[in-house]
């Protein structure tokens, strides 16, 4: 029975989904692999169970992808910076900058110390199926006793690199904003200064944890998140600023500020949704974009977003 399963492993195609042999050996004419198992960091199994290197670009939904894991963490620091900022503090413009240059330099650096090394590129492997993502979940049992143990990063490297991206933007948040905070937000009391410091040491461990269970289910579903999340809170920003009409938009830099930033997010979904697969046909959706602004604006007079806020505040 023993020498029937070692000829199984040895010689036999390998069981389980994400399984493969390493090449050992290779010449002109012979090509030699070693036992079924893990491929390297780097590799994947192809059709006939050996182990191939990741070659390929990655892909504009790959791209998109990682851009939305990205701006994730940015987002988050505008939304605190701005939270705990207060409305007459001159602070928040230089820490919003701060932010958006933490980030932007550690997605440079993720980028430089990815495969290949020193380069503003990566390889990557072809995602394929929803369980690319989750490959702990589909070690083989050829006894039903012993698990072969082929766990490794099927999609390289768009599941480690958020966590490399990640730890970099934490570490420049470290090194350059309470520097930053110390120097401009004299405006605010000492135990507020650092808020949007400690509000980012919360939330970047959930969004690490965030990418670590549900990796998967966001590469599909982000697209939609976007968009769903966007028009949200474009609806929620412009009834909480009691915004009617373009004069109540226009009357303010940053309510123009605010509902161009959503225009972009709508453009971003959109775009991830459709892949410009047909650029000529997916191009006219982008005019779709100021759609739910002006929808709002129209309708504003028969809800009177005001009035709601008013009896809200006192408690009608």
């Amino acid at each position: 029975m023993d020498f029937l399963m070692d000829y199984i492993r040895l010689n036999a195609a390998c069981l389980g989904l994400y399984c493969g042999k390493t090449l050992l050996f290779k010449n002109s004419s012979t090509e030699v692999y070693g036992e079924c198992g893990v491929c390297p960091r780097g590799q994947r199994t192809n059709a006939q169970k050996h182990c191939q290197p990741c070659t390929e670009s990655p892909e504009l939904y790959d791209w998109l992808y990682l851009g939305f894991m990205a701006m994730l963490p940015l987002v988050l620091h505008w939304f605190f910076i701005e939270w705990h900022s207060g409305k007459k503090s001159s602070s928040a413009l230089f820490q919003h900058i701060t932010a958006l240059l933490e980030c932007s330099v550690a997605a440079v650096i993720t980028l430089l110390v990815s495969e290949p090394v020193g380069v503003l590129q990566i390889r990557s492997c072809r995602v394929l199926m929803l369980s690319d993502w989750y490959t702990m979940l589909y070690n083989p049992s050829p006894d039903y006793v012993t698990t072969v143990h082929c766990t490794h990063e099927a999609v390289y490297p768009l599941y480690t690199i958020v966590f490399i991206y990640y730890a970099f933007c934490l570490v420049l948040m470290m090194l350059l904003r309470p520097l930053l905070v110390k120097k401009i937000a004299c405006g605010l009391g000492k135990s507020d200064r650092f808020k949007s410091i400690y509000a980012a040491l919360y939330f970047f461990p959930i969004v690490t944890v965030l990418q670590a269970v549900g990796g998967g289910l966001l590469y599909y579903a982000f697209p939609y998140i976007i968009l769903v999340l966007s028009l949200v809170t474009l609806a929620v920003y412009m009834s909480a600023s009691e915004i009617e009409n373009c004069y109540d938009l226009l009357v303010r830099k940053k309510r123009l500020v605010v509902l161009f930033s959503h225009w972009l997010l709508h453009a971003y979904g959109i775009i991830s949704i459709s892949r410009v697969d047909k650029l000529e046909q997916d191009l006219p959706l982008l005019a779709l974009v100021p759609t739910p602004a002006l929808f709002y604006l129209f309708t504003a007079r028969f809800t009177e977003p005001s009035r709601i806020l008013s009896e809200g505040a006192n408690g009608h």
